[in-house]
């Protein structure tokens, strides 16, 4: 396990005890980086999973890299695509318009997309929410898995909700804010504790 793992995860154990314990019980942590490829076809696929199952984000986003030969396209390349030809690999007339939007920015320079790595956490949400069709959560996505930050607590997360309500046995699911507070002991290492209260929403015991 990485070292910054070993470490929230021993920060995490000792600031709460039912935290701890599912993390006895899950095993090691396995939050992974997407370090490939562009900023812009990692915010691009972000928009692809928009509302819709990973299995069926996934079939479209192969459908759409098929339009390419496979390979992610540029911001130019989907530009000169046209709009039937992506709906035709499943994406909806609006996340067409999205990833156009977003495409346009970048050919016009309008957007710093290539330097959010170098962005504190709120900048690079206020840079990637100013994009058409990007909210804050698919913005703290980008955050915990495109550039690795540590301390992300994306409270609209309605899976991230139901697994704080298991795990601590709550009678109801917390509220976004509710889960701000629940969550505020877990810094500078939210992003590892989200992962593991994910994982209690994938095992089905006691449910």
């Amino acid at each position: 396990m990485p070292p910054r793992q070993t470490k929230a995860i021993a920060h995490l154990r000792a600031v709460d005890p039912i935290l701890g314990a599912w993390i006895d019980r899950a095993g090691p942590c396995g939050w992974e980086v997407k370090a490939d490829g562009t900023h812009f076809d990692h915010v691009a696929r972000s928009i692809v999973y928009q509302q819709v199952s990973g299995a069926a984000a996934a079939t479209v986003y192969g459908r759409m890299l098929g339009l390419y030969r496979g390979k992610a396209p540029t911001p130019r390349q989907v530009l000169a695509t046209p709009d039937e030809r992506l709906r035709g690999a499943g994406l909806s007339g609006r996340k067409v318009e999205y990833i156009k939007g977003l495409a346009e920015q970048l050919v016009a320079r309008r957007l710093p997309l290539e330097r959010i790595d170098e962005m504190p956490d709120d900048e690079v949400i206020a840079t990637l929410t100013s994009i058409r069709g990007i909210g804050e959560w698919t913005a703290q996505m980008v955050l915990m898995f495109r550039l690795g930050r540590p301390d992300v607590l994306p409270t609209l997360d309605i899976a991230l909700q139901r697994g704080v309500k298991v795990l601590y046995g709550l009678r109801t699911q917390p509220s976004p804010a509710r889960l701000a507070r629940i969550g505020a002991k877990w810094a500078p290492y939210r992003t590892v504790a989200s992962w593991y209260v994910w994982r209690r929403v994938d095992d089905r015991d006691d449910w």
